[in-house]
């Protein structure tokens, strides 16, 4: 069942990302699931951590229910902007989906070693990232109990 406060607020969704043609992909495929949202874009590290900390241009912007955060950024990759998430006290409870191309090893133990709340490869075709979005958004709507912020 999808808890009331969920459907009145809508998932505040921050996608990190630095390639645009998967942005668009990923705004064309939450497009296609049911449950309120609005996704926030930044290109890069840097941009990420100035939207969770209110700095600049995102002094206004709204703290997000969920982060899809891919590895290979410029200016900060993903392991420094997960790593500075889980461990500020302030954000620390916003769950992180690692979202990237790397299936290696070695990226998954370190993610989950800066405490990535999971890690996926991204789809290989559409269908796959649109079925990816709708669990996503079902699980974080429907199973899971966040804290209060």
């Amino acid at each position: 069942m999808v808890k009331p406060e969920a459907i009145r607020k809508g998932l505040e969704i921050l996608l990190v990302e630095d390639n645009p043609t998967d942005v668009l992909l990923h705004q064309e495929a939450l497009a296609h699931t049911a449950m309120r949202h609005r996704l926030h874009v930044v290109a890069d590290g840097m941009e990420a951590l100035a939207f969770l900390h209110h700095e600049g241009p995102y002094g206004d912007m709204p703290r997000p229910d969920l982060i899809l955060l891919d590895l290979k950024l410029p200016k900060k990759n993903g392991y420094e902007v997960l790593a500075e998430v889980k461990t500020d006290v302030h954000l620390q409870t916003i769950p992180v989906v690692v979202l990237t191309t790397s299936q290696d090893a070695q990226d998954i133990r370190t993610a989950y070693t800066l405490h990535a709340n999971c890690y996926i490869a991204k789809p290989e075709n559409f269908q796959q990232l649109v079925e990816l979005m709708q669990t996503l958004e079902y699980f974080w709507y429907t199973v899971v109990t966040r804290p209060a912020c």
